[in-house]
């Protein structure tokens, strides 16, 4: 109401292709082409070494975090084609840059994320599409309580003795790259606390 917008909401679990299929047409019928794409769905699930690893964690992270994008990507891309204008926003990570122990799974879900973004670009070259990543450092939402499988402790712990992230501020992040000039593509953008220096170097105490 603050800004006379009107809000349509549509749940769907994004591992669904056939969801993500109804989803786009739904929208073609109320003549709805989205300017905007942000893939912000992801997870990760455990820390556990590869060879103890329970599978159904690997299998959750995979169809979330890389055929999630997929399959909403693949139905929502066409429709800002035909009007040769839109932006395609992923949500990535530190960790699809750098590795950590117990990371395993979730790093190659989101280097394929990285891989996805370059490769999109190229796949637009000969449109005003955009496609851009933002890849957040250590921030504290519900990702680590999902990681633990609901674990506060072992969640909170995560974030003792520095100031990590906020939602908010990765919020303002997407915004600053959602609202380049349209001759702009910001690529990628790392967004670190000022603490974490790499994936696996934070500096407790300092700020």
């Amino acid at each position: 109401s603050k800004y006379s917008v009107n809000v349509k909401i549509y749940q769907m679990d994004v591992r669904d292709r056939a969801a993500g299929k109804t989803f786009a047409e739904e929208l073609r019928k109320e003549k709805i082409s989205p300017d905007l794409l942000i893939n912000n769905a992801g997870l990760s699930s455990g820390k556990d070494p590869v060879q103890e690893a329970d599978i159904a964690d690997w299998e959750v992270m995979i169809d979330t975090n890389i055929q999630g994008l997929l399959h909403v990507t693949r139905e929502i891309v066409p429709m800002m084609i035909e009007r040769n204008t839109g932006h395609i926003l992923h949500l990535g990570s530190i960790a699809g840059l750098q590795v950590y122990y117990g990371g395993n799974v979730y790093h190659a879900t989101k280097f394929a994320v990285r891989a996805l973004s370059q490769a999109m670009n190229i796949d637009l070259i000969n449109t005003r599409l955009r496609v851009s990543m933002v890849s957040p450092g250590a921030t504290d939402t519900e990702f680590s309580i999902v990681r633990f499988k609901g674990d506060q402790t072992k969640a909170d712990a995560t974030y003792d003795g520095f100031t990590p992230l906020s939602a908010e501020d990765i919020a303002d992040s997407i915004a600053f790259v959602a609202n380049a000039p349209e001759h702009v593509n910001i690529q990628h953008l790392l967004v670190t606390p000022t603490a974490q220096r790499n994936v696996a170097n934070v500096s407790k105490g300092v700020i």
